[in-house]
C-alpha cells in the first residue's frame, strides 16, 4: 500500500508551520517572463506539524514534484559542473545555485532516516487540469517510501545526487558538502538494505509518469559509483566489485536517462580506472567502450539509430533527453580518454576522443538549429524555435496580464488552441522531432513538445565544453 502523508490543497494553507513550498517555474533556472510564485506559502493542517518540503523543481510542463527525475536532474547538473565547471565562467554560480535549490529540497525529503518523500502532488488530478502554477488547487498529496514500501531506485538516485553535489560544493562550502555526503551515505544504506522498485508500492501514484521500468539495480550501482567518487571510502569500491555483475554492470542496455543509469555508471567508473588508475575497475573501460561502439555509425557493434538529418533517435517520447545525455557522456568520456592517452577499439575501428567530440557536437548543433527544419529545439534560441510548448505556465496568460484565477478545466481551451505561448520559457529543451526529422509544434503533442529538467541538465555540461573548447574537437 502506498504511504500517504497527507492530502490537502493550497486553500488550506494557513500561517504557521510548513506544508510545502515550491519554486515557481524554475525548471530551467530561468522562469518565463511575467510568472509569479506557486506554493511559496506556509501552513498547517489540523494542528499537526507536517514535513517541510520547501523548494525543488517541477519535472516538466505540469505542476507535480516527482522526486525520481528531480534527483537525476540534480546528479547530471552536478556532473556537468564537476567535469566542465571550469569552462562555465560567469554561469558557474548560476549552475551551483540551481543545484543547491534542488539539494536543499532533497535534504528535506530525506530528513527522517529510512524515509524519503518522493512526490508532491496527485499526478492524475494534476494532469486533468490545465492551470497556472499560481492557480493550482489540485491535491498536494505527499508520497513517501520507507522500510515497508521501499524504493531502491529513487533512493539510489537521491544518494547519487547528494554525493555528486557534495563534490560541487567541496571547496566553496565544505560544511554543506559534508552534510550532503553524510546524507548520501545514509540514503544509500537505506536503498541497499530495503530493496525493491518504488513503483511496486506506489504504482497508482507514479505510473505511468515515472515508473521504474529498468528496475533498481542500475541506481544501486550508480549511487555506489558516486559515493566512491565523493568519499574515496574503500567500502564503496568493494561494494562495486562484489555486486557489480549482479547489478547489471555488463548489460547491453545502451540508453541513459532518468530511468536507466547503467551507462552513466560505466562511464563514471571508467574514469577511476583510466585517470585514477584504480585497476580493480578495469572492466568498466570495456563496458564503457561497448556503449561508445554502439553509437558509432558503421562500426562493429553499432546499434544506434539516427534520423535522416543525423539526430540520435532512441524513442518517440521525449527523444531529446537521450540526445543531451549521450552528448554529455561522449564529451566526458573523450575527456577521460584524452587524460589517459587511450582510444576505443570497435572491432577493428579505432575511435579517438576527437571523433567522440565531433559526434557530440553534431548532436548539439542539430538541437540548436543545424537540421532539416532549421528549427532550434531550445526555446528562445535562434530565429525559429517551438512556440507552442506543452507547459502550463508558458502557455497560459501571466498573472500580470490576467489576474483572475483560471479554473482547472478552463485552461484546456488555451492548451488546444493554435496560438503561440505568451510566456517564452527561455532555454527549455523540448522532446524534439520524430524519426523523420518532423516537428509539428503542437501543444497537445507532449511527446515532442514538452520540456523537462532532465533534458536540460546534461546539456549544461556539453554546452560549457563546446562554447569554450577553442577548437579542441
Amino acid at each position: 500500500m502506498a504511504s500517504l502523508l497527507f492530502t490537502t490543497t493550497t486553500t488550506l494553507a494557513l500561517p504557521g508551520k510548513t506544508i510545502e513550498m515550491h519554486s515557481p517555474n524554475q525548471s530551467y533556472t530561468l522562469k518565463a517572463k511575467g510568472q509569479g510564485s506557486s506554493h511559496l506559502t506556509r501552513g498547517s493542517l489540523g494542528g499537526e506539524t507536517l514535513v517541510d518540503l520547501v523548494g525543488g523543481y517541477y519535472d516538466a510542463g505540469d505542476n507535480v514534484k516527482f522526486g525520481f527525475p528531480m534527483a537525476f536532474t540534480t546528479t547530471m547538473l552536478s556532473w556537468s559542473v564537476i567535469e566542465f565547471g571550469g569552462l562555465m565562467k560567469g554561469e558557474l554560480q548560476n549552475a551551483k545555485e540551481a543545484i543547491r535549490w534542488a539539494t536543499d529540497y532533497l535534504l528535506k525529503a530525506t530528513v527522517h532516516p529510512d524515509i524519503i518523500y518522493v512526490q508532491v502532488g496527485d499526478a492524475n488530478k494534476d494532469h486533468a487540469c490545465w492551470e497556472r502554477p499560481e492557480d493550482m488547487d489540485t491535491p498536494r498529496t505527499v508520497i513517501k517510501i520507507d522500510r515497508n514500501s521501499p524504493g531502491s531506485d529513487v533512493a539510489g538516485e537521491t544518494a547519487a545526487a547528494l554525493a555528486a553535489a557534495s563534490l560541487v560544493f567541496r571547496r566553496s562550502d565544505p560544511t554543506y558538502s559534508k552534510l550532503l555526503v553524510r546524507r548520501a551515505m545514509r540514503v544509500f544504506q537505506f536503498a541497499d538494505k530495503y530493496r525493491g522498485p518504488y513503483s511496486n508500492g506506489l504504482k497508482k501514484f507514479v505510473c505511468p509518469f515515472y515508473c521504474s521500468y529498468s528496475g533498481y539495480q542500475d541506481e544501486l550501482l550508480w549511487g555506489a559509483a558516486w559515493l566512491h567518487k565523493a568519499t574515496r571510502n574503500p567500502a564503496y569500491l568493494n561494494y562495486i566489485q562484489v555486486n557489480g555483475q549482479t547489478l547489471g554492470a555488463a548489460e547491453y542496455d545502451n540508453t541513459f536517462g532518468w530511468d536507466n543509469k547503467h551507462v552513466g555508471a560505466r562511464i563514471l567508473l571508467s574514469k577511476a580506472f583510466l585517470v585514477q588508475r584504480v585497476s580493480a575497475l578495469h572492466d568498466y573501460k570495456g563496458h564503457a567502450d561497448n556503449f561508445i561502439c554502439s553509437l558509432i555509425p558503421g562500426a562493429s557493434f553499432s546499434s544506434a539509430q539516427y534520423t535522416p538529418g543525423g539526430l540520435l533517435f532512441k524513442m518517440s517520447d521525449s527523444n531529446m533527453q537521450y540526445v543531451t545525455s549521450t552528448a554529455f557522456l561522449l564529451l566526458t568520456y573523450a575527456k577521460y580518454l584524452t587524460s589517459s592517452h587511450t582510444v576505443v577499439n570497435c572491432g577493428g575501428t579505432t575511435v579517438t576522443p576527437k571523433r567522440l567530440r565531433a559526434l557530440a557536437k553534431k548532436q548539439v548543433d542539430y538541437l540548436l538549429g543545424d537540421n532539416p527544419l532549421k528549427m532550434s529545439y531550445m526555446v528562445g534560441y535562434g530565429p525559429r524555435y517551438p512556440r507552442r510548448i506543452h507547459h502550463r505556465g508558458s502557455s497560459l496568460p501571466s498573472v500580470a496580464v490576467h489576474p483572475a484565477k483560471i479554473q482547472c478545466s478552463s485552461g484546456f481551451s488555451v492548451m488546444n488552441s493554435p496560438y503561440p505561448n505568451p510566456n517564452i520559457l527561455v532555454g527549455a529543451i523540448v522532446g524534439g522531432p520524430d524519426k523523420n526529422d518532423r516537428f509539428p509544434d503542437q501543444r497537445s503533442d507532449y511527446e515532442q513538445s514538452e520540456p523537462a529538467t532532465y533534458m536540460n541538465a546534461p546539456l549544461v555540461g556539453a554546452l560549457a565544453y563546446l562554447a569554450h573548447s577553442f577548437g579542441q574537437l
